[in-house]
């Protein structure tokens, strides 16, 4: 099966949740709540990378 680049982003997503899921209970919201800005900055920007630079 030949891997997308949405493959390929989601299962960086995923990855980066699990690492998420592993830190201890006070230090995961702060990383859930800088993943939600993460993805609101991409849903809301459209065309616009997340890390500013132009592609």
């Amino acid at each position: 099966m030949m891997e997308t680049d949405e493959t390929r982003d989601d299962d960086g997503l995923v990855s980066r949740l699990r690492l998420i899921e592993d830190r201890p209970l006070e230090d995961r919201a702060g990383a859930y709540a800088a993943v939600h800005e993460e993805l609101r900055a991409v849903l809301e920007g459209g065309d616009t990378p997340v890390d500013g630079r132009a592609s």
